[in-house]
Parts: structure tokens; sequence; C-alpha cells
């Protein structure tokens, strides 16, 4: 695949690459107002339309580019959009290029490059669009010759006549088969036909990002640019009393220095701005700042507290009911012969490799943005309402992201820039340092959960879920009156049929920091919870742990997913002194089960042997994108389960970089293996769903090895 990262999809640019006047064949799906996506072709739309479609374009030389409206983060998207087109547009992935769109959902549909989405929701799409291309181009060349479209088939990009063996390329095609009808339904290839999909092709991102050539949002440049660092305040809500910028303003190269604000949903949050020639000198100029911030108004809170008022809610308050049905209430307090336990997880930070980043350009009634963005439509209408300036005025940018995790999917940090840009009249790159990423937030919410089952007839009788956490929507104002609608995220589906009497609620809890989305969302932390409580259910009714769960998942998949697990652990012949851990969630639309072996480390505490994974994520495209994505999720999930987390003294975070906020070293990576269920179910989502499992599997491991009960996280696995 050739690079071409920088192009932006302009008409201009559009017009370029598809030479409309009849040399190219151009394809695409259009998003009206009522969101279902029509196929079009350039002549069906308006000029303000032509740009804005997800486009499959064939030029004279036979190039396929392709317009992708999503980021790719390290997900894999650039990868596997190209290779579903390739697969049923009988194309070499050599011969596909690949563009990022602009920000436009009214006409892409969704942008957010996040629950695990990408894939999911486009993958229809996009075979049919690839393999409407293909009938298109067969009936072309049958024209062409003169021959029935029966004889003819297509293969690396050529159309090939089976009784003579005559060949034409997509390019020689493409200005006739830009003129014939689009087929309504073409026919899509079997599972079993692929040649692509469901391989594992070698991503073709690796080397460019390798070698350099890729660039990132902290790489991009253009002309006349300057650079600023923005020293915030430390306290999300507060506010700046008065600053010195005499210091700063010694420094060679700084040349303004002012105060910003950047916006969180309704919230702002206030800071001072160096703006320099360089980002060096604009580093240097902020540590000689000196600011007096005013921190009154708002409660300043402390890890301790907040965990110990979140369990004193648990115990006074019954909640707002997110799901209820049968009468668990009255079976669990009519009973003796009760579980009653509660579960912490840590607030955590994004950390992710490239700390964010935005560029922005405020023209006066129109901005342009470039970065390493998730969300390109929110950052739209978040700008446009900010600013006064018409929604369709702010350009959005995507450049590659060096990670998200749901981080780089904020409005705060364009905010911000196209605040500064607008001070200064012209183009500015705001950085972040490693510290102001790690320990300004937006955090994922630290919560408790307090768990109550009995168990009859070896099976659970009632079960109570209730948790105390921040509701991310609220900061979007939500509804303080009803449940968090992630309550029962990770927590799988067929429980309810195998459950009679169950109730999930959501006890309203809240604080002046700022949380948002972390990978996976809140099954990272129902997950722990709810998995690492029905362990306990299996142990209190004396059953094995997976066959327990067996029992309660009496659906078909995953009756497999278990099956698939007892199988590749080896479960059945577990051995004395080695410790087997199980937990199954269920996330964007994907199954995970994972076994965890642990055993005695001689030097202390525990060490863990290997890990099992299992994931039933329906139609997929590369198993080895899915491998890697799944090693990530349980790497993410291993650091925060024992390695690190955010804590607060008096509202200001701890930590500051990776030395206090260590993340796990090669050394203490276990082997992970992963197996995929082989179905035909629509697709789920995989870059996000087998972090939930991670930690109820290791901590139910160690309590099978040492009857030990881990309800709090992160722990030492050195000190258990």
């Amino acid at each position: 695949m050739t690079k071409n990262n920088n192009i932006d999809t302009t008409r201009r640019n559009f017009l370029k690459l598809t030479g409309l006047g009849g040399a190219a064949l151009c394809l695409g799906f259009y998003f009206p107002a009522d969101g279902v996506p029509t196929l079009v072709r350039p002549s069906e739309l308006s000029e303000s339309e032509i740009e804005l479609c997800p486009w499959i374009i064939i030029n004279p030389s036979g190039k396929v580019t392709i317009v992708n409206h999503r980021a790719e983060m390290g997900q894999g998207s650039y990868q596997s959009v190209p290779q579903i087109v390739a697969e049923e547009l009988e194309v070499d992935m050599k011969d596909i290029n690949v563009i990022f769109a602009i920000g436009n959902e009214k006409k892409y549909g969704g942008q957010i490059t996040g629950g695990s989405s990408t894939i999911r929701s486009s993958y229809k799409n996009l075979l049919k669009l690839s393999a409407t291309a293909r009938e298109m181009l067969i009936a072309a060349a049958a024209a062409k010759w003169n021959v029935p479209i029966t004889d003819c088939y297509a293969a690396s990009g050529h159309v090939i006549h089976k009784p003579s063996g005559k060949t034409l390329h997509y390019g020689e095609l493409a200005a006739a088969a830009s003129k014939l009808p689009a087929p309504k339904e073409p026919k899509l290839k079997k599972i079993s036909e692929y040649k692509l999909i469901r391989k594992p092709l070698k991503r073709i991102d690796t080397p460019l990002k390798t070698n350099g050539a890729l660039i990132f949002g902290l790489d991009k440049r253009i002309p006349g640019m300057l650079f600023a660092s923005v020293e915030r305040d430390p306290r999300f809500l507060g506010k700046v009393k008065s600053f010195d910028a005499s210091g700063a303003l010694k420094v060679p190269g700084v040349k303004r220095v002012f105060k910003v604000k950047m916006g969180y949903y309704e919230y702002m949050r206030e800071g001072i701005a160096v703006v320099a020639d360089s980002t060096w000198a604009a580093l240097q100029g902020r540590k000689e700042l000196k600011i007096e911030w005013d921190t009154s108004g708002f409660k300043h809170w402390s890890t301790p507290e907040i965990f110990e008022t979140q369990q004193h809610v648990l115990r006074t308050q019954e909640g707002m009911l997110f799901k209820t049905q049968g009468n668990p209430n009255e079976i669990l307090s009519g009973t003796a012969k009760k579980v009653d336990v509660v579960y912490q997880t840590p607030y955590q930070s994004h950390v992710a490799m490239e700390p964010v980043n935005c560029i922005a350009h405020h023209k006066g009634d129109s901005v342009e943005i470039w970065g390493p963005i998730q969300a390109p439509g929110w950052i739209q209408d978040y700008v446009s309402k900010q600013f006064g300036i018409a929604k369709d005025k702010v350009i959005v940018n995507m450049t590659f992201l060096g990670g998200g995790f749901g981080r780089k999917a904020m409005m705060d940090y364009p905010h911000e820039a196209v605040f500064i840009s607008k001070e200064i009249g012209g183009p500015v790159q705001v950085i972040w340092t490693r510290e102001d990423d790690a320990t300004l937030g937006p955090f994922r919410p630290g919560i408790s959960y307090r768990c109550e089952g009995t168990i009859a007839d070896g099976k659970i009788e009632a079960l109570k879920f209730r948790m105390a956490g921040q509701n991310n929507d609220h900061w979007r104002g939500g509804s303080k009156t009803k449940a968090n609608g992630s309550t029962s995220e990770g927590f799988l589906k067929p429980y309810y049929n195998s459950i009679k009497n169950l109730s999930i609620a959501d006890v309203l809890f809240e604080t002046s920091i700022p949380t948002s989305f972390w990978r996976s969302v809140y099954a990272s932390t129902n997950g722990f919870a709810y998995e690492s409580f029905i362990d306990e259910m299996a142990h209190e009714a004396g059953k094995d742990p997976l066959d327990f769960r067996r029992d309660h998942l009496q659906e078909e998949r995953c009756q497999k997913v278990i099956d698939k697990m007892e199988e590749v652990s080896g479960w059945k012949n577990r051995a004395k002194n080695e410790g087997y851990g199980v937990a199954i969630t269920e996330c964007f639309n994907s199954t995970v089960g994972q076994v965890v072996k642990v055993s005695k480390n001689p030097n202390g505490g525990v060490r863990i042997d290997k890990v099992w994974a299992v994931m039933d994520c329906g139609w997929y495209v590369n198993p080895d994108i899915i491998e890697a994505q799944v090693e990530g999720s349980i790497i993410m999930g291993l650091g925060a389960a024992t390695t690190h987390q955010i804590t607060f003294k008096d509202n200001v975070v701890e930590q500051h970089n990776f030395y206090d906020y260590p993340l796990p070293r090669i050394n203490e990576i276990p082997p992970i293996e992963v197996f995929i269920i082989d179905n035909e179910e629509d697709a789920g989502g995989v870059g996000e769903p087998a972090l939930p499992p991670f930690a109820p599997a290791l901590t139910n491991a160690i309590f099978d090895l040492t009857g030990k009960r881990i309800r709090t996280l992160p722990f030492n696995l050195g000190a258990v």
C-alpha cells in the first residue's frame, strides 16, 4: 500500500483523484438523515455531497483508493478495511491506497472510532460496495468483448475471459464501468470462498510505523505554525487568580503568554498558555510561570474518602434500578445464608504512547483542525457551538493516533487549541507533556460494587448488584434520576434466563474529578466485580467454577466458548499446587472467556504461568489482528489489576509519569494463547472485549491456589 495520509478529502482533491470526467469508477455510501446508507455515484449527489461519501475509487491506472471515515489508532482498521475491500473487489492489497476523510457525521454516519465499532458497523456495506464495483467491471469487460457476463471473472485487479484467456485490468474498464447501472444485490462470497478475509495477513502499516514514515499528530506540520504548552489548574474546576509571565517572556523563542480555557462538555478548565516558535521554548517558558490558583467553591476529594463514601452509600441506599426480575430483595432478606461483599476498582489514566496534542487554525469565519482524533463529529459540533461558527465550516482532519483508548474522543484539547489559535491569529500546535496526559484526566472512574447472592439446589436463586461510581453521562448533562446505562455492561445476557431473581442498580455518586471512557468502558470494572462474584457463588454451591457457568449460560454460543476454554486450558486435568481461574464477559457484542493459571512464586507471592483467551466476535477479518488486540487488552488489564492506579490527595493526582504509574514490563507478561470461535454471526468488536475478563480470571485463580479472595484492585502479585 502506498502511504498517502496527508491528502485532505476536499472537493478539489476528490476531483483530482476520481477524474469525474468519466475516467474513474467511483462508488460510495451516502448516509441521509434517516441513517440508512444508500449506494451512490458522484452523478447522483450534489457538489457538496460528493466529497463527503466514503468512496471506493478506481482510477485509469487500476489503483484503488479508499476514503476511510474512521481513525487508525493501533486497532488495525488501516489493514482490516482494505482487506475487506480487496476480497470482494478481487484486487491485490498492494494496489489499494487509503486516505482519511474529513469529519462530517451527517454524510458518513457515525465517525467516532470507539466501542470497537469500525468493522462491526461497516463491514456489510464494504462487502456490498466492493462486490458492486467488481460486478460492474466484469459487465464492462463483457460488453467490450461482446461475450456473456457468465464467461468472465475477476482476479488480481483484472477481468478474465475464461474461454479465450483474454484479460483487461481494472483501469482499462473504469470509465466504461462508471456508466453502467449498479446491481442492487451483488452476489457476495461465502465465507468458505474467502481468500483474504479470515487470513492472518501482515499489517501494511507496521513497516511505515517502524521506519517513521507515518504521520502521527505530533509529527504534523503546517506553514506558519507556532507551538504552545499550557499550565493548567491541577484541580479540574480551579480558576486562575493571578499569574506572572515575566520569567516566561525572557525565554528565547517565547512569543506570547495569556490565559486560556478548554471545555469539557459544559465545564471549563483554565490555564496559562505559553506560545513560542518551538516546542522546547514553549516548555521552558512554561517552567518560568508563576501562577496563583483559586480552588474554592468545590469539594476537594482524596482517594480514601472517595471509596469510604461509596461504601457508605452502598450500605444505606438501594439506588436506581437498571434491571430487575423476580423478587431478589424478598429472597435475600428471608435467608441467613447469603454472600454479601464489596468489590472496588481504582481510577485509571489512559497514558497512550502518543500524548494528547492538536493543531488548530482559527481563520475568522472557519476553523481547521489536525490531530489524533477519535471523534471528529463530536469536535465539529462542540467547536461550532463554542465559537459561533457553522458546523460545516469546522474542518477536522484525522492523523494516525499513537493510541487512544477513549481519551482522544474528547473535545477539550481541540477546543483549547482553537482558543489559542484565535488569540494569536494563526495556526498553533498544542503539546501535552506526559505529566499533563497522566494527571489532568479525564479518568476511568473508580467504582465500588455491593454484591449479594444466595444459592439453592446448586444454582443461583437470587442475585443483587449495586454499583457506586461516577456516571460518565453526567458530564454530558445526562439524567441523574436514571440508572447509568452501562450498569450491566460486561454481564452476559444469558444469565438473565437462568437467574430468575435478579436486580442491578446504580447508586448515585459524584465528585469534581473528570471521568470518561477508558478501554472497554464500564465492562472493565463491572466485569471484575460481577465475574468474581459469580465465582464466589460457585464456591458457595460447591461447584466447579467452569461447570457452574456452563449451568447458568445455556445459550449455544456461550456453551461453545466454554467448551473451547475447557479444551485448550486442560481444565479437567488441573494439577495440585496450581491455581486456575475463569471469567467470561460480554463487551461490544463479543464474548470473551479467559482461563488464567497461577502458581507459587519461589521469591514470594504468586506468578502468572499462562493465559488462555477464547473470543467469539462473530464475523471477523484478520486473526492476526485479533490476536494482537486480545494480547494488548490482557496486558492493559494486567497493569490495571496489579501495577498502577490514579489516586488523589486534596483533589490533585498523586501520580505523574511511568516512574510512579508503572506499566507492565515485558518480563512480567505471561504466555498468552488466543483462540477464535468460527461462525457466521454478525461481527462484534475486537479492540476492547478481551480486557474485562482478565482481572476476575486472575483473582479467581489466586483464590483457587491460596484460598484468598481479592476484592480490591490493584493488588501486588508479590504480596499475595
